[in-house]
């Protein structure tokens, strides 16, 4: 076996020693023929071979290259390519600027297509354009970087995502989130159990770009998951050449950026004494203590990445590994998340069967930390101390009342420290991706191509949580009152198998000055999830409760036909078609398919013989295109099928000294059918000044029909619960704009300037069978304060999420609001729910981004800001807290409050105020999200390696009128929200 092994090492150096042998290294450099400046980045191949390399920060390179190789081919995005013969010195090459850009190929949906010849709305970011900084999760990358794309971060814990918005959404009650695909494999977008956002669990690190599909041109393709647009990531994939590796290091501070304003231990002793009385004053502490301080830290986190690149021989690869650990500003937060990325590229059979092979693993560890501590520290009495002389609730201050039975005041908040120190919630995740497309291009033609997709996203969540049986939030809690804690944990599966199978044929038919384009296919998905039913334990194991079944397994399935043409005549004229059918298992039988077509134009003026000799316009396109997409996101897997189900506690039937639950109908619908969005885009793409100026202005139209809405049951049912069903009709309109500007190009400075507005108005037009008057709509949003008010509701004839509020009345000499004096809208001379009224909305009417890099020889600069205009948030802090009847409360104990509580002196008396439109402010906002600097360092360890260090800052600063804490809140309801940090990153990249 030994002489084996020596035997084929002996051979294997005999023909890497002749490799050698005929092989030469030629070096060179790469510069722009406009002004010198050295080229980074520039591919470089064997002409007629798959072999390459690319140019370094000083524009040079070195590739070994055969004996019989005569030339080179060296190209980069906006610059033509250019052919070198091979010599026997160095090459220099000088390559030209033109709108090569233009011909860039861009990836839509099953398949791509080049820049140039798009007639939907589509725009892609590459990772040279993503935002810099400390990046959690994917979509941060592009945050404020695409016209009619809105990403809001969800809060400031670790890992907490953000909710992205293409164009208003599409719906009331079914899903508004995009669909996103990853390298081709549609991901599964519900929530996985012990993570706060499933695309968390992909590192942004291994990202190449992003392309947003809006448009039903571009869209319709994907049927029944595209009404509210995709997301199509691409990612990093290795390149032909010798192995290249990249190390990044991030270190980052992050630390509160603006805490609530509430008043200090001596204000809330002046507001007690003067308008409190004895009893009230007994209350009073002797402490000053900060809780907010309490409950907020500087938190530290790392991010480190790992890659190699390369090929072997004719299989190009790509591994990267990652780590991060991040800790939130809310103590005891935190996130580890270990990631590993592989791509494969093979190319077999002659260049003609090409495999792409993906697949991302992640494991994260995070501890939750609670949320509810927030509410608590703006709540909770500064007078009083952080800890207390006695054992008991674990050593942390809490109100007593010795009259209960657990010795707590009833409704008095608890410790924040406590809430925060006694909680212990921890899972693990981990999560799997993978597909392989495999693309072979017939021997016999050429020019179709027959393609497989088939991949999973499997991943499995799993937890615990642990309070002590001392703990004030879990104190006493068994059916005995004699004991305490929690000791409980949670689990879930999700798994997501997918095939596709389809054909792409392209072809050039010169003779008739056409191109034609085609893809038709199939594709299947399947969504199966276990979710596993645990019951509810006290720290000694006591029961509280058991669940009925130990686990349920809802499982859906969605199987679909599609089929695309594209036709461009004389490079002037493209027609593009596209149809999908698709059937749900969501659905009863009878509306199971749905079909979803779209058509689109094309003319591209540039090329009309009165533009093309115009140097001063680079390209002009017009773009008009429509198109109907579907949704059966947001609704249950069964929800068509009848059943039954136990009753609950407060519905039991009497059996002697006995109570039984007994089983009743539960609500279902079973005619519901595909909620259905048609949308009609107009455009005009535009560049020039040879490229340096671009952009484009889109107008679009989309109209929601059978919307899936949130109803009561018919009277007379005996259903216990609300249904979903197809009863409704909501429209967006709106306009997008894009500038592209180059505005410095010299041989040391460039400036690029990338601008976007985003124009989106929102309206409800039915929201019943039959119209009725005396319908005023459906109201949800639940807030803090009184029992089971609503401030949210949508109406016919109003925008989604309008404010449902009364109209506060104000002093005419002091401009301030009158303490529960609100206005009798219908002059009935009661004022009562009768009075309530529509009022402004959640979603804002325009919202921007603006970002700039600034080059300068070794050095690089730029910033992110974004915009809102038009938006309004309810301050539920205020409102909650910032009344006199909050801070000194009749239970009891004493609160502190917002200083809110110094514009008006609301008593907090009367059942109205919660709902005052006084509460809805003005949440329009100027934000700089990051602002970054970096050099780079040059070569170092014997020119073995390059170095880069970079800084930047994220939220840097906001400029609002808004009076709370943040004015970009999701929902539109300020309560309880988790600050979004202020951070500070420093960061290095080697790559060897």
């Amino acid at each position: 076996m030994n002489l084996k092994r020596l035997l084929i090492a002996a051979l294997a150096f005999c023909f890497v020693t002749l490799a050698n042998a005929q092989e030469k290294t030629v070096s060179g450099k790469v510069t722009d023929a406009k002004d010198g400046s050295a080229l980074q980045g520039v591919s470089v191949f064997v002409k007629g071979s798959t072999k390459g390399t690319q140019t370094g920060p000083d524009g040079t390179f070195k590739i070994k290259v055969s004996s019989g190789a005569t030339a080179l081919t060296f190209s980069s995005v906006g610059f033509a390519s250019q052919d070198v013969t091979i010599g026997t010195g160095d090459v220099f090459v000088k390559l030209v600027q033109n709108n090569a850009s233009l011909n860039e190929v861009v990836v839509i949906g099953y398949g791509t297509t080049r820049k140039k010849d798009l007639s939907g709305s589509v725009t892609t970011v590459s990772s040279k354009d993503f935002v810099k900084g400390a990046i959690t999760t994917p979509e941060q990358l592009i945050s404020g970087k695409v016209a009619g794309v809105a990403i809001t971060s969800n809060s400031g814990a670790p890992g907490s995502g953000s909710t992205i918005r293409i164009r208003g959404g599409a719906s009331l009650n079914a899903s508004n989130d995009p669909l996103i695909v990853v390298d081709g494999m549609p991901l599964d977008n519900g929530g996985i159990s012990g993570v706060a956002n499933p695309l968390s669990l992909i590192n942004p690190n291994d990202i190449e770009t992003f392309t947003i599909l809006k448009d039903a041109s571009a869209t319709a393709i994907y049927g029944s998951r595209a009404s509210n647009g995709v997301i199509l990531i691409t990612t990093k994939k290795g390149k032909s050449g010798k192995p290249t590796y990249s190390f990044s290091s991030q270190m980052s501070v992050a630390s509160i950026a603006k805490k609530v304003d509430v008043f200090s231990a001596d204000q809330i002793r002046s507001i007690v004494n003067t308008k409190g009385n004895a009893s009230s004053a007994a209350l009073l502490g002797s402490a000053t203590t900060d809780w907010q301080n309490q409950i907020y830290q500087t938190a530290l986190s790392q991010d480190n990445n790992l890659s190699v690149s390369g090929s072997l021989k004719k299989l190009p690869y790509r591994i990267s590994v990652g780590f991060l650990n991040q800790d939130g500003i809310l103590k005891t937060g935190n996130l580890q998340r270990t990631s590993l990325g592989i791509n494969l590229s093979p190319m077999l059979l002659n260049n003609h069967l090409k495999i792409d092979l993906s697949l991302k693993g992640t494991y994260s560890q995070s501890r939750f930390a609670n949320e509810g501590a927030i509410g608590s520290a703006v709540t909770f009495d500064p007078t009083q101390s952080v800890y207390s002389k006695s054992n008991r609730f674990g050593g942390y201050w809490e109100w007593l009342d010795p009259a209960t039975t657990t010795g707590l005041k009833s409704l008095a908040p608890l410790n924040p420290l406590g809430l925060l120190l006694q909680r212990d919630d921890r899972s693990k995740v981990q999560r799997a991706v993978g597909n392989a497309l495999i693309d072979y291009k017939l021997h016999f033609l050429p020019d179709l191509h027959a393609l497989l997709n088939v991949g999973a996203d499997l991943s499995e969540g799993k937890g615990t949580v642990l309070v002590p049986d001392s703990a004030a939030s879990a104190y006493m809690r068994s059916p005995d009152k004699k004991h305490g804690g929690v000791n409980n944990q949670y689990r879930q599966t999700r798994q997501n198998t997918y095939l596709n199978f389809y054909f792409n044929y392209t072809k050039d038919i010169k003779s008739i000055k056409s191109r034609v384009e085609a893809t038709a296919g199939y594709e299947y998905q399947d969504y199966l999830t276990m979710n596993y039913n645990f019951g509810d334990y006290t720290t000694d194991g006591t029961v509280i409760s058991t669940p009925i079944y130990p686990f349920d397994k809802p499982e859906n399935t969605l199987v679909s036909f599609m089929g695309r043409m594209i036709y461009t005549f004389d490079n002037k004229y493209i027609l593009a078609g596209t149809i999908r059918r698709d059937g749900s298992s969501k659905f009863n039988p009878n509306n199971r398919w749905g079909t979803f077509p779209s058509g689109a134009f094309a003319w591209k003026i540039k090329e009309e013989s009165f533009l093309k000799n115009v140097k001063a316009i680079s390209d002009l396109k017009l773009r008009v295109s429509y198109g109907i997409t579907g949704q059966q996101d947001g609704i249950n897997n069964y929800d068509y099928i009848s059943y039954y189900n136990l009753s609950g506690n407060q519905a039991e039937y009497q059996l002697g000294n006995n109570f039984y639950q007994m089983y009743r109908p539960g609500g279902y619908y079973y005619n519901r059918k595909w909620e259905q969005t048609a949308t009609t885009n107009v455009a005009l793409d535009y560049s020039i000044l040879n490229g340096r100026v671009s952009g484009s202005v889109e107008y679009y139209y989309k109209k929601t029909t059978d919307l899936l809405n949130q109803i009561n049951q018919p009277a007379g049912t005996n259903f216990s619960n609300k249904i979903v069903a197809n009863i409704g009709s909501m429209e967006n309109r709106g306009v997008e704009f894009t500038v592209n500007l180059q505005a410095i190009r010299s041989k040391d400075v460039t400036l690029d300037l990338a601008f976007n507005a985003t124009y989106n108005q929102n309206k409800i037009t039915k929201l019943t069978i039959s119209d009725d008057p005396n319908y005023a709509g459906a109201q949800f949003g639940g807030i803090s304060g009184g029992v089971g008010n609503t401030v949210l509701i949508n109406s016919v004839g109003y925008n989604r999420g309008a404010f449902y509020v009364y109209k506060q009345v104000y002093d005419p000499v002091t401009n301030k609001p009158i303490d529960n004096l609100f206005a009798d809208k219908n002059r009935d001379g009661i004022v009562n729910s009768a009075d309530l009224y529509q009022y402004k909305g959640i979603d804002p009417k325009a919202f921007f981004g603006f970002s700039a890099n600034l080059n300068y020889k070794k050095w690089n600069a730029g910033f992110v800001m974004r915009a809102n205009v038009g938006n309004y948030v309810y301050n539920n802090v205020a409102s909650s807290t910032g009344t006199l009847r909050n801070i000194i409360n009749p239970i009891g104990f004493i609160n502190n409050g917002s200083t809110d509580y110094l514009n008006t002196y609301f008593s907090g008396s009367g059942d109205k105020y919660f709902l005052s439109d006084y509460y809805v402010q003005n949440a329009s906002f100027l934000r700089m999200d990051n602002i970054n600097v970096g050099y780079n360092a040059g070569k170092i360890f014997n020119k073995r390696a390059n170095l880069r260090v970079s800084a930047n800052v994220q939220n840097v600063f906001v400029v609002t009128k808004y009076k709370g804490l943040d004015p970009e809140i999701n929902g539109g309801i300020d309560n309880n929200f988790y600050p979004r940090p202020r951070t500070f990153v420093l960061g290095l990249n080697l790559d060897f």
